[in-house]
C-alpha cells in the first residue's frame, strides 16, 4: 500500500482553499439594513449613585465587646449570617444542632472480619 507524500497533500491546500472561499455567502447589502428598527444606544456610567468613603468614628472595645455579650455572642453573629432566626424571634427554645446530621457511613457487613 502507498504512502501519501507530503508533496502531494502541499499541492491539494490551495485548491481546498480556493473551494472553502468560493462557498462562502456575501454578505447582505447596507441599504437592507433599516434605521427604524436599530434599537435606540443609551449610556448609563458606572459611577453613576457612586459615594465617597467616610470613615465612621470607632468606639471603645469594651463598649463593643458589652454590645456583642449582649446581643447573644459570637453565636447570635453566627446564627445571622448564616440565615437563622435569633432565638427570641423565634419563640422557642434553640435545640443543639445534630452533630450526625447529613453523615451516613453504612455498617460493614461483618466488623470482625479484617482483610
Amino acid at each position: 500500500m502507498p504512502h501519501p507524500r507530503p508533496a502531494r497533500w502541499l499541492a491539494t491546500l490551495p485548491a481546498v482553499a480556493a473551494l472553502t472561499a468560493a462557498a462562502q455567502t456575501a454578505p447582505a447589502p447596507a441599504a437592507s439594513i433599516q434605521p427604524e428598527a436599530q434599537a435606540p444606544l443609551s449610556f448609563r456610567s458606572a459611577f453613576d449613585g457612586y459615594r465617597p468613603f467616610v470613615e465612621e468614628k470607632a468606639i471603645p472595645w469594651k463598649e463593643a465587646n458589652d454590645t456583642v455579650r449582649a446581643r447573644g455572642g459570637w453565636r447570635a453573629y453566627a446564627k445571622e449570617g448564616a440565615g437563622e432566626a435569633p432565638r427570641e424571634a423565634a419563640g422557642a427554645p434553640a435545640r443543639a444542632p445534630d452533630p450526625h446530621a447529613g453523615h451516613h457511613m453504612p455498617m460493614p457487613a461483618n466488623p470482625e472480619r479484617r482483610p
